[in-house]
């Protein structure tokens, strides 16, 4: 949920739910394994961090995922991937039927991801910024082996940092651009992103990854934002400096990650299309999904390996996404 204020500027309602799941259940949630439900859609870029987070860390045998479709109405996301239009574990139709369990009277937004309480069908928490984190610290009993360290405790300050300049900069920032309601709204959330890019391409230059040497939380972050610029953000929000494509260090970079299992493997650009294009009808009244961009790129040499890093540390790759979960 989100509103233009006087200015023009976008502004994000965050107020999501800030439940947590715990080890010690200090907020009524425990940790435990087949007791929640992880709700995503393959085209937002929030819930994406989820579902790359799942997969590297091997979550996928004791927190379930449901996948509802790439579009919505004003009520909110629905599974409209299942058969009869349910999710199969929940035996809902919308998420919102899982908020309003909890709260009658929620007012505020239906989002993705969000982790629901089976037993109950109650929503726990959508505060998708704490979801990964909490995934690689409360849920470590049942990580995988060779499970990679994606917020190590002595990079967090590090991490946390370049996070809330990319979230703020970048992640967000495609939106204040895609959303602005005055020209000079537009200009300064265009420039503002654009410099931050640029600051990420020489930071990411002669390093391969955004802190120290394997992949963490920075590097999700970043990549499901990269993943949808030439797809959705370069044109359908405005953000024409020039293409990731044309961005050679960022381009690269993103390829990199596209090409490590548990990122690429993830990404359905159909999904991510036809979410933007035909939900967002104030900036595109047609609902007309464009046809490119071309592909192929994302599968080219990257050359990334010069810099060194390990993308995994001392852990491994995770399995191939299973079967099921790949509508």
């Amino acid at each position: 949920m989100a509103y233009v204020n006087p200015a023009g500027e976008f502004t994000r309602d965050q107020r999501y739910i800030a439940t947590r799941i715990t080890v010690d259940g200090r907020d009524g949630y425990p940790v435990e394994a087949g007791r929640y439900r992880l709700v995503v859609s393959r085209a937002c870029p929030w819930a994406n961090r989820a579902i790359i987070v799942r997969r590297l860390l091997g979550l996928e045998d004791v927190l379930s995922m449901g996948i509802c479709g790439p579009t919505h109405d004003e009520r909110s996301w629905t599974f409209d991937l299942d058969p009869g239009g349910r999710d199969p574990v929940l035996g809902i139709e919308r998420l919102r039927e899982a908020f309003l369990k909890r709260y009658p009277d929620y007012d505020k937004g239906i989002t993705v991801p969000a982790i629901v309480d089976v037993p109950t069908g109650k929503v726990v928490t959508n505060d998708f910024a704490r979801i990964t984190l909490d995934l690689s610290l409360e849920w470590a009993e049942f990580h995988r082996k060779g499970a990679p360290e994606l917020y190590p405790q002595a990079l967090r300050d590090e991490i946390d940092e370049v996070n809330q300049v990319v979230f703020a900069d970048v992640n967000n920032g495609v939106y204040r651009a895609g959303f602005a309601g005055s020209q000079e709204a537009y200009d300064k959330a265009f420039n503002r992103l654009f410099a931050r890019l640029d600051w990420l391409s020489d930071r990411l230059e002669s390093q391969r990854y955004l802190v120290g040497d394997t992949i963490t939380e920075a590097d999700v972050r970043l990549f499901t934002t990269l993943a949808r610029f030439d797809a959705v953000y370069h044109g359908h929000f405005k953000c024409n400096r020039h293409k990731l494509t044309e961005m050679p260090v960022l381009w690269a970079y993103a390829r990199d990650l596209f090409q490590t299992p548990g990122f690429g493997d993830t990404i359905d650009f159909t999904h991510i299309k036809r979410h933007y294009y035909e939900v967002h009808r104030d900036i595109n009244p047609t609902g007309i999904v464009p046809a490119g961009p071309d592909l192929s790129g994302w599968l080219t040499p990257h050359g990334r390996e010069s810099l060194g890093g390990r993308p995994f540390g001392d852990g491994s790759p995770p399995a191939s996404e299973p079967v099921q979960e790949l509508s």
